[in-house]
């Protein structure tokens, strides 16, 4: 772990050591036990003289996790999307080559990644590689998100992928990184309160150090953030997107003209109040297609609730949108 500069007050080897999970060499139960703390995966064994010796640690506190694994030998994972969490990979030793999309990178001690949630991925993880894990949940990232710009957020948060350790953003991530490892492996009671500090610490350092689309506006300073109104048109369409509301009936609410709205909407926030309107309301459909309450629920059903009355033009808005078709998000 020293490569890593990893030094937290717990001994390297005893890093979550009373939370193994696994410790099999069997491929099939490392993917079983791999599918239990992320998604649906598969493994395959690339060096048939180098032998599978799986290892995994890992612990929840709140909407976060965190673990330390290995495979033994080099494999190829292929992992389902992450639907409700993003995943970060810092190895401590060795080095795994990580293809996001059309990017690759080379995660190894001096380089982690980010494996943003509704990102495809496959891993080529390499001998003798051992490395932390960080799992967080989606929503809580857009929770404490929304809580530092003040208002909802349109698109879905996409941090870069790769985290320079070496660096000086790098050091005061390990540094996070390093005392919420500490706590979770020394103290095996822990209460709601220090739950909620772990993870709001670790969240918070995530999205105000890691570079991602909502970046420049977290960073910026208060008086150049979009003006009232604009946040209170926001706030409106949240709480009435799923009834019939025309750009007048926010006009009105926000007491301005419609001009000044769709100008105060195209400076601060780079769209259009139907725009915003439509993204709400198709991020609600994903959400209810996701929890799948009715067995009986169809997609047709839920778009028409949204205000959606065009198959046609919101499945190719939905797939636009989350990178898939709504029968395949509704099937998972």
């Amino acid at each position: 772990m020293e490569q890593l500069s990893f030094r937290p007050v717990t001994a390297p080897e005893a890093v979550l050591a009373r939370y193994e999970i696994c410790r099999t060499r069997d491929i099939e139960v490392a993917r079983q036990c791999g599918e239990k703390i992320f998604c649906e995966n598969h493994l395959c064994n690339l060096d048939a003289r180098t032998s599978l010796d799986a290892s995994i640690f890992y612990r929840r506190a709140g909407g976060i996790g965190i673990g330390r694994m290995s495979y033994g030998g080099a494999l190829t994972i292929k992992p389902g999307v992450l639907d409700t969490f993003a995943l970060i990979q810092m190895p401590i030793r060795g080095e795994e080559q990580i293809q996001l999309g059309d990017q690759k990178v080379l995660c190894n001690p001096s380089m982690g990644t980010v494996i943003n949630a509704h990102t495809k991925s496959l891993i080529n993880h390499r001998p003798n590689t051992e490395k932390l894990i960080i799992r967080i949940e989606r929503s809580l990232i857009e929770q404490h998100c929304q809580q530092l710009l003040g208002r909802t957020l349109a698109k879905n948060i996409e941090f870069e992928s790769a985290i320079p350790i070496a660096s000086e953003s790098g050091a005061r991530w390990l540094r996070m990184v390093s005392w919420v490892y500490d706590c979770l492996s020394l103290d095996d009671e822990l209460s709601p309160l220090m739950s909620a500090q772990l993870e709001s610490g670790l969240v918070h350092m995530l999205l105000t150090n890691q570079p991602h689309n909502y970046s420049a506006e977290i960073l910026a300073d208060a008086p150049s953030l979009a003006p009232s109104f604009v946040k209170r048109v926001e706030r409106y369409i949240e709480d009435h997107a799923h009834e019939p509301i025309t750009i007048v009936d926010m006009a009105e609410h926000a007491g301005v003209s419609s001009r000044s709205l769709f100008a105060g909407f195209r400076r601060y926030r780079d769209t259009s109040p139907m725009l915003y309107l439509k993204e709400i309301r198709l991020r609600r459909v994903n959400e209810e297609l996701l929890r799948r309450n009715s067995g009986n629920e169809t997609v047709t059903a839920v778009a028409f609730r949204w205000g959606f009355n065009h198959l046609g033009h919101f499945t190719t808005d939905y797939k636009r949108r989350f990178g898939e078709s709504p029968s395949a998000t509704l099937a998972r």
